[in-house]
Parts: structure tokens; sequence; C-alpha cells
């Protein structure tokens, strides 16, 4: 599942400092020049998508990054982004697109520390004036991908922007609280990772991937999420809480990132979230899988393709986790699956996808237990 999710803690709304008329006007030069450098909406989604993976090599070519905390760090990007080309040529969009979003997130992280290491040497003030700048665009962005109209885009591409941009906020906040209880150079990797983010948003509301199909019914999932955190509550028991630590650090993660989109009616990424910590879950008491077994994933694989490809509605979420499930076991570079694989694909293909169909039922009365309960909360802030 995604490397990219850890938990953090609730953050508070992001206090704006008043500006001057020139340092607003400076804002604005600076988020227009990110907007125009976005691709066209006329493209189809995979040329998009192609388009600005070589856009950010082409930035590498002509900017490499210089860091010695990371030596390869341009070498790795460059690698992320070819491999982001590559699923986008083999029909794996929605995989494709989530790898730029998650290439785009530690370029810019890695390219703040680089950058501006300098900028913020003199201390805490010159920190807090990047800290505005970089907020100031971000709210530029944050806006454009709040005021697309959903209602003809497939509700995969409106997930992923949803949670980028779930995510800027607590970025912010969680670099400025580095800056303040560290160094300001400590602040710099999750500042950039916020306008990453935000960019990855406003990039996916340019994407021009219509519905073709009936729209899903989006409804709040809050009872559904609940019920899964008890779940890994229970399952929060040595020896596995120390043996699966990481594990259970991403499944809290989902699970909090998915409470607080539906808190605010982003419904879409609320949905992706909560399929993936049901991901994460499953993957608590996933067995290695013998060859039959294997087999059987593969043809369980085929039959959700098939059934979701002739779906009368908008099942793009689904498609996404099945792409990533038909993706662990089908490299890139035609090397065999490892038994991780396996056991995410089986995990999709068990649970993930029976998830998705579940929540066209509702919800039968959850029995709560009597006497007293302790809710453990997993913590690592901010989100990288």
């Amino acid at each position: 599942m995604s490397e990219r999710l850890s938990p953090v803690n609730t953050p508070a709304q992001v206090r704006y400092i008043h500006r001057s008329a020139a340092y607003r006007l400076w804002c604005q030069v600076a988020a227009l020049a990110m907007l125009l450098a976005l691709p066209a909406a006329g493209q189809d989604a995979g040329s998009q998508i192609r388009a600005e993976a070589e856009r950010l090599q082409r930035s590498l070519k002509d900017k490499p990054i210089s860091y010695p905390g990371v030596p390869n760090a341009s070498a790795m990007t460059s690698d992320a982004l070819k491999e982001v080309i590559q699923w986008e040529s083999a029909g794996r969009l929605y995989v494709s697109l989530e790898k730029l979003g998650q290439t785009t997130d530690s370029l810019q992280g890695v390219r703040a520390m680089a950058d501006k290491a300098e900028t913020v040497k003199p201390g805490l003030p010159a920190y807090e004036a990047e800290w505005e700048k970089v907020s100031s665009s971000v709210d530029a962005l944050d806006r454009q991908a709040r005021e697309k109209n959903w209602d003809d885009s497939r509700l995969a591409i409106r997930a992923l922007s949803e949670t980028a941009q779930g995510m800027t906020i607590p970025l912010l906040e969680g670099a400025r609280g580095f800056a303040v209880s560290m160094e300001p150079k400590d602040g710099l990797f999750n500042l950039g990772e916020a306008e990453g983010q935000a960019e990855f948003a406003a990039f996916c509301a340019t994407l021009h991937l219509p519905r073709q199909a009936a729209p899903y019914p989006l409804r709040s999932l809050m009872p559904e999420i609940e019920t899964l955190q008890e779940k890994t509550n229970a399952a929060f028991r040595p020896p596995r809480s120390i043996d699966l630590h990481t594990l259970f650090m991403s499944l809290n993660s989902a699970l909090k990132q998915a409470r607080e989109l539906d808190a605010t009616k982003c419904y879409a990424g609320a949905l992706f979230q909560y399929l993936y910590a049901v991901g994460f879950y499953g993957m608590v008491d996933a067995a290695p899988l013998d060859a039959s077994q294997q087999s059987g994933v593969r043809s369980a694989l085929a039959a959700a393709r098939q059934r979701l490809d002739a779906s009368p509605r908008d099942d793009s979420i689904a498609q996404f986790f099945l792409e990533k499930a038909e993706s662990q076991v089908a490299h890139l570079d035609g090397s065999p699956p490892s038994a991780d694989d396996w056991r995410i694909a089986k995990v999709v293909s068990d649970q993930v996808l029976p998830a998705y169909a579940a929540l066209d039922k509702p919800l039968a009365a959850q029995q709560r237990a009597s006497g007293k309960t302790i809710d453990i909360t997993l913590i690592r802030w901010p989100y990288g």
C-alpha cells in the first residue's frame, strides 16, 4: 500500500499574517507562475501526466538537486519520474498519477532543504518570512483545487486531489513546529512537501478524464471508519503491535485522514483513505500464498476487472485499487512478484474490493461493549 501515510496530531487552523499590498502582489505572481506551468486541460489525462513528469525531469536536468543529506536525490527522483511515465504507457493511469503525487511531494521537500537552507540560516524570523511566502502560494493553489467542479470528473481523480489538499495544512503547521522546536532548517522539508501536495492537488483539478458513467453516491463514512478504528484498537496488542509497528502507523494514519476528510465533507478523499485503511488492516493477518492461491488471485483480479469495466456507474476508486493489485503482480521490468506483492494483491481482492461493494448496503448498528475502554492512537508528526 502507500508509503506516504503516517499519523499526525489534529492540526489547528493556520493563522495567516496580514501582508502589505506589495507582498500580496508578489505572492499572487508566484502562484500564477505555478498555475501557468500546469498542463493544458485540453489534453487527455494520460498525456497531461506524462507532460508533467517530463516537465519535472527537465527541471532536474536544468537544476540538479545538491544536498549533502540526500546525495542521490536527483537520481532517485529521476527514476521515480521514469516509473510514472512507464506506468502511464502501460495503461495504469491511476497508479501513474499516485506515483506522480508522491514524487512531487518528495522532490519539493528535498528542493526546499537544498535551496532555502541559507535563506533561513539567520534565524526564526527569516524562516517565518519564507513560511509566509509558501503558505500564500499553497493557499492560492488550494483555492484553485477547491473551486473545481467535479461533477463530470472521475471520482478517483477527485479523491487524490482531496487527499493532497487535506495534507497541506498539517504539513505547514508541522514545518513551523519543527522550525520552532528544533532549528529553522529542520522545518524546510515539510514546508516543501506542503507546496508539493498543493501543486499536485491543483494538477489533479486540471486533468481531463470525463466521467462516462452514472455518479457514485457519495456519503459520510463515519460509521464504517469508527468500526474499523475499533477493530484496529483491538488488534493493537503485543507482539503484533511491536512486530508490525510501521503497518499499524500507516493504518492509523489512513483512518485519521479518512476521519478528517469526512468531517470536512471531502467524501471522495474519505472513501479513498478508508479503503486504504481496510487494506492496511487486512495486511495485519495476511499469510504467504502458495502457487495455487496465487493463481486464484490472478483469476479473481481478472474477474474484478471485467466486472468494474462493465459497471454502469463511476467505480473509478475501486478501479484504482484494482490497478494497485494488478501492478503488484505484473511488474514493469518483468520481475516476479515478491511474497508481499502477492499478499497485497490478495488483500485487495478479498477485502478492499468487497469493503467497497459493501458500502452500497446500510451498515448494521454496531454493538459497543460495556465497561471501560482504552483508545490507542499512534502518533508521528507530521506526515512524512
